[in-house]
């Protein structure tokens, strides 16, 4: 695996790798991360800026909203052991 894009974001960081004719998403916040695994056949053919389009900030909004979610669901099962 190995990456070939990293994208700039203020709330999350934002890897894209390439293995096995598959795209790979990976996002960090924190102790947290999120993928999401895209096939090369699956996209029109434009390579890493097909990643690209998908990644618009409707999506990244989600991804965002998503971390909060998780942190809150981790955080929750944590306090009812400790």
């Amino acid at each position: 695996m190995r990456i070939i894009a990293e994208l700039p974001h203020p709330d999350c960081k934002i890897s894209i790798f390439n293995m096995n004719q598959k795209y790979i998403v990976k996002f960090e916040q924190g102790t947290l991360e999120q993928s999401y695994k895209l096939s090369e056949l699956d996209l029109s053919g434009g390579g890493v800026n097909d990643v690209f389009e998908i990644l618009d900030d409707e999506f990244i909004k989600t991804v965002v909203d998503k971390f909060k979610s998780m942190r809150t669901d981790f955080n929750t099962a944590y306090k009812r052991h400790y």
